[in-house]
């Protein structure tokens, strides 16, 4: 129960965060126009091209299911944690700059998705082939979305633009390192294993 709790919270928490830096970032909203020319304008706009990405909003469902531990909550809380990202979303757009919405469309989309996404997540915690498949799953999406669909608004490459590609980059081949690493160091813990069980036996 606190689990689903917990995603429902963190999914608000990011989908209202995001509406909001979205329109602070923005020199044409409502909350953006104060900012136009200073460093919080920069800062807000890397920060939207960071949480406004699909990646990221994967990336939620498959924290979520990690934190689940177990297949079935973890795509349960995958599943909440976006929609309650949605929800937030739109209803925090609606209301600092009235936006319209197709916020029931986008929910739709995101169940299965999020069922997925939470279910690999919690397959993370599993030794082995499987769990380096789930854990690459973010690195790699961010990846192939970066190759892809790179966040650029803007023909021209603005210091916000590479500042997000950088993090985004780094982030990826840390998130990539780190699954190799934690399957390798298993592998060798489990020969390591067999070898004290196969001389404790001689």
């Amino acid at each position: 129960m606190k689990i689903m709790v917990g995603g429902l919270a963190a999914g608000m928490g990011f989908g209202a965060a995001t509406a909001l830096v979205n329109n602070l970032s923005s020199p044409y909203a409502e909350l953006g126009m104060p900012l136009k020319g200073t460093v919080w304008a920069g800062a807000a706009k890397v920060l939207s091209l960071l949480m406004g990405a699909g990646w990221s909003w994967a990336a939620l469902a498959v924290a979520m299911g990690w934190l689940a531990r177990t297949r079935v909550r973890g795509a349960l809380v995958g599943v909440l944690a976006l929609a309650a990202a949605t929800a937030a979303y739109y209803v925090t757009d609606a209301l600092v700059s009235s936006a319209g919405t197709d916020m029931v469309a986008w929910m739709l989309a995101g169940l299965p998705f999020g069922v997925v996404l939470g279910a690999v997540g919690a397959a993370i915690r599993r030794p082995g082939p499987i769990g380096l498949l789930a854990a690459l799953t973010v690195p790699v999406g961010v990846a192939v979305q970066m190759i892809v669909m790179p966040p650029r608004p803007h023909l021209t490459l603005t210091p916000a633009i590479v500042l997000a590609e950088v993090i985004v980059w780094t982030a990826a081949v840390c998130g990539a390192g780190w699954a190799v690493h934690r399957f390798w160091a298993e592998r060798r813990a489990e020969r390591s294993r067999r070898s004290h069980t196969v001389r404790a036996w001689t």
